[in-house]
């Protein structure tokens, strides 16, 4: 099992250990979670690994094994039946805090939560195949 890896001056790994206030919601061994200051919609939550990383790569899988499962427990609490669940890597990918955290974000409405753009593509079968055998090969 990895040690848990902390951040001194990362914001997250502050309110993991208390330096920063924070409305708890859950926590274990491995994940800590609470309420965003900043919501998208009322209830919207952060669940964060007790090991600092940048990348969901970063982080051992022991540390992960609960995000879903508390992620669960808080939309369910929530009492609502939309709702995102969003994880992501890197600026390009919209990440602001560089310690990998998940949101619960309710959608109650059009104009509350999460705003999606999804801009699908349509691969050829051959690109689709192929990209199919590279990562699958990687695995």
């Amino acid at each position: 099992m990895a040690a848990a890896k902390s951040l001194a001056s990362c914001i997250f790994c502050k309110i993991i250990k208390g330096e920063i206030p924070s409305y708890k919601l859950i926590e274990t061994h491995h994940s800590y979670s609470f309420l965003d200051v900043g919501p998208l919609s009322k209830g919207h939550a952060l669940i964060i690994p007790k090991y600092h990383g940048e990348k969901l790569a970063d982080i051992p899988d022991e540390y992960l094994a609960d995000t879903l499962p508390i992620a669960k427990k808080i939309a369910i609490a929530q009492k609502v039946t939309d709702y995102n669940i969003l994880q992501n890597n890197g600026r390009l990918a919209h990440q602001e805090v560089d310690h990998v955290h998940f949101h619960v974000i309710p959608k109650p409405n059009q104009a509350e939560g999460l705003g999606v753009e999804w801009p699908a593509q349509k691969p050829e079968k051959e690109e689709l195949q192929k990209t199919f055998e590279e990562i699958k090969g990687r695995l």
